[in-house]
């Protein structure tokens, strides 16, 4: 690939992502509206400006279409697991039974917005600690949009390590290092990822309770963040693998002890203020027995957890399940610039059964047979008194509306990514910047990276062979830069539209992505700013 860095193509190369921006968070587009428009912009872009072919477009195009296949099998039978939940009383029970389990609300919405979905993280990716505890919050009485947000900002530490480990092992695979440069550059990302810890644990307590929340939630944020931070700094010495799942696991263990803690063991009557909570939270006089227990109401999620670490921690059944695959083939494609994108006879393969759309579809299926058998669809809709859609009509009424632009979104991406749109980008932000400011923004060009793909690992493995040759060309160490790199790749998926769109979706609120990101936009630019600083500081120090 040769292209040539001229401000003009730059400059074209930033307007599908500077209008997906205005039109989502501006002009309160929705995500359909946004992403079927960012297609026909980036692709005018690539064919008159970057010299790419109708041939390439097409192959782009029907790569990026393959490129949402993994999302689209967590949303599927994600979604369809919380119409069972919902229309079987599911999430009532589990919102009554919490609350009777512990008094304190700010300590639930901890313990479920931030280190629940950071163990769902750990353990499977793909947007599924949103898609799970989203629901799960609105139950609790949280207000849709916030529900969204908490979740997308509080699993961000995990992304890197998290899925165990898909990420680093993809940046493994992009870039060649030695041993020492390895550790390096894991036990830095570390360092750089407990900033996305702390600040994403104040986060969401800030977005619950405003100040009063922050003065009542310190203690308890810094020993969460304490746990994941240091133990994920000390797993990385032991097992990469490992480094977000077995923190996030103690955290989750962790939990227990600290609800005995007499701080957050009762209601906190000094949190007045809750804009994250609906008015008639905790309002139960009023509501509907639901038909189960909290037992079974969390039974579903319990297999998840279950199914998700037996078919990734133990290996014989994860390799039995990972043979089956489906990858399509695509030609070779070569732009009038000089990108070149070369052929592949399985491109980005399917693995059905080791995915984690496979251990949702099993917990969803499970789970439908069993409230089926103890009739708890037809007793929640007598006990309610309204006549529910039914799981599938429902399944699909949700769905569809999901799946338009969570598509559009990876078809623009591959646009831009096949066309070098995206590597024009990154190398002008590397020409204006001299060494320490490159530093500092080398964690934007991973955020960049997610953003456009919407995915972590996708920005690693489109940006880290970059990031190391800027690196060596400005006299920086590669082990930082590449560590801010990865950094920020997770901190990109608090914008990055799929997870939004996944969000909203499974919380009935779609076409109210600009409000969800309007939530997660300024903890993206805090947490960009710290890890720009922090950067700079470590390249000194390991220079």
């Amino acid at each position: 690939m040769s292209l040539n860095l001229d401000l003009l193509h730059w400059i074209l190369a930033a307007i599908p992502i500077i209008a997906l921006i205005i039109l989502m968070v501006g002009m309160n587009w929705t995500a359909q509206q946004a992403g079927t428009t960012g297609i026909f912009i980036a692709a005018g872009i690539a064919v008159f400006a970057f010299e790419a072919s109708t041939r390439a477009l097409a192959v782009a195009s029907a790569r990026g279409i393959w490129d949402a296949m993994p999302i689209l099998y967590v949303i599927w039978p994600a979604l369809l697991l919380y119409q069972i939940m919902n229309q079987s009383g599911g999430y009532d029970a589990l919102r009554r039974g919490i609350s009777r389990m512990s008094r304190n609300e700010l300590f639930i919405i901890v313990a479920l917005g931030w280190v629940f979905t950071s163990f769902l993280q750990g353990i499977d990716g793909f947007g599924t600690p949103i898609a799970v505890v989203a629901p799960l919050l609105v139950a609790f009485g949280m207000r849709p949009v916030y529900a969204v947000a908490i979740p997308i900002i509080a699993h961000i530490w995990a992304k890197f390590y998290g899925t165990l480990g898909v990420g680093w092992l993809a940046t493994l695979q992009v870039v060649e290092m030695d041993a020492g440069t390895t550790l390096s550059m894991g036990l830095q990302a570390a360092i750089l990822i407990a900033i996305q810890s702390v600040l994403g644990g104040f986060m969401v307590v800030w977005m619950y309770g405003r100040g009063a929340a922050v003065r009542a939630g310190w203690p308890l944020v810094l020993v969460i963040a304490a746990i994941h931070s240091i133990g994920q700094f000390l797993v990385v010495f032991i097992d990469p693998i490992l480094a977000a799942f077995l923190p996030a696991a103690l955290a989750m263990v962790a939990l227990y002890p600290l609800s005995q803690w007499s701080r957050y063991k009762e209601a906190d009557t000094t949190i007045i203020d809750r804009p994250a909570m609906r008015e008639e939270a905790h309002m139960e006089e009023n509501s509907a027995e639901p038909p189960m227990d909290i037992v079974a109401a969390f039974s579903p999620y319990a297999l998840l957890t279950i199914l998700a670490l037996g078919t990734s921690l133990i290996d014989r059944l994860h390799a039995w399940l990972y043979i089956p695959s489906f990858g399509l083939p695509f030609p070779a494609i070569t732009t009038g610039m000089g990108v070149e994108t070369a052929a592949s006879d399985s491109y980005s393969p399917l693995h059905m059964f080791a995915h984690p759309g496979a251990t949702i579809t099993v917990t969803a299926l499970v789970t439908w047979f069993c409230f089926r058998k103890f009739d708890y669809f037809n007793q929640w809709a007598k006990a309610t008194g309204k006549e529910m859609p039914g799981v599938v009509k429902g399944l699909f009424a949700s769905a569809v509306p999901a799946s338009v632009p969570i598509i559009a979104f990876l078809v623009m991406a591959s646009i831009m990514k096949l066309s070098g749109q995206n590597t024009m980008l990154a190398l002008g932000i590397a020409a204006i910047a001299p060494a320490y400011v490159f530093a500092f923004l080398a964690n934007g060009i991973g955020i960049l990276g997610a953003f456009i793909t919407s995915s972590s690992t996708s920005s690693q493995v489109l940006f880290s062979e970059l990031q190391v040759n800027l690196a060596e060309a400005k006299g920086l160490p590669p082990s930082t830069i590449l560590a801010a790199q990865s950094a920020g790749g997770a901190i990109g998926n608090a914008i990055a539209p799929a997870n939004v769109v996944m969000g909203a979706s499974t919380t009935g609120i779609n076409g109210q992505e600009g409000a969800i990101l309007r939530k997660t936009i300024p903890w993206t630019i805090a947490a960009f700013v710290l890890t720009g600083i922090a950067t700079v500081i470590m390249s000194m120090i390991f220079a």
